[in-house]
């Protein structure tokens, strides 16, 4: 928990998913344990590079949601994560409080959770640098799109909490954008469900994780 918080947002949904058993845990539990304290023994030379003047003041978060993951439950799980010069600086991997009725309300959720973490980032960027132009929280469901972007309140969504459009007034007040992403690059894709190595891999290089530290091991920089 204390490396997922800190460096390593690569094992947050793991982390997350054994944490549901820490009061009662079984073998399998403990296997999933196993899996993940080898992964990170064997990427002890792992981190995050943040690069000066990349990007500068511009600041992105991606919200995604897994409808449904949890079968227990039946709730889903939201993803989020900020990028800020070239790395991941804020991230979030937790099962929804209440079960989404359909893929356009999960997402709506998850893009809620995005809005407030990019706002309290926007607020601790202003403070030390400028910004260049107003954030983009990056979203792969058009729906959600549209009703962060339009103030009508359609029928099929009516079912869900008032709370969960605080995106769409932070939209109308231009205090943040909401764009389009295709699912393929969907960072947030990484804390909502467990993906095969390639594509895991390949979603950690976007957070900015390096995995070839060795060098500055050897050096005696790191």
């Amino acid at each position: 928990m204390y490396l997922m918080v800190g460096t390593r947002p690569d094992i947050a949904y793991a982390v997350r998913v054994v944490s549901r058993k820490l009061e009662n845990p079984t073998d399998h539990d403990w296997t999933r344990v196993k899996r993940i304290i080898r992964y990170l023994k064997g990427t002890l030379d792992t981190g995050i590079v943040y690069t000066k003047g990349h990007e500068s003041g511009i600041l992105r978060t991606f919200s995604d949601a897994d409808h449904g993951g949890d079968e227990t439950t039946g709730r889903s799980t939201s993803g989020v994560v900020s990028l800020y010069a070239g790395g991941a600086v804020s991230w979030i991997s937790q099962r929804q409080c209440s079960v989404a009725i359909s893929t356009t309300e999960a997402e709506v959720v998850a893009a809620s959770e995005g809005a407030r973490e990019m706002i309290w980032l926007k607020r601790l960027v202003a403070e030390l640098t400028e910004l260049k132009q107003t954030p983009v929280l990056y979203v792969d469901n058009e729906a959600a799109i549209r009703l962060a972007q339009n103030p009508e309140y359609h029928k099929r969504t009516k079912h869900i909490k008032t709370r969960h459009f605080f995106v769409r007034e932070l939209v109308s007040e231009y205090e943040i954008t909401v764009e389009k992403i295709e699912t393929e690059n969907q960072i947030a894709d990484v804390f909502t469900k467990a993906l095969h190595k390639p594509k895991h891999l390949l979603m950690c290089k976007r957070l900015g994780m390096d995995f070839s530290f060795s060098k500055f091991n050897e050096e005696g920089r790191y």
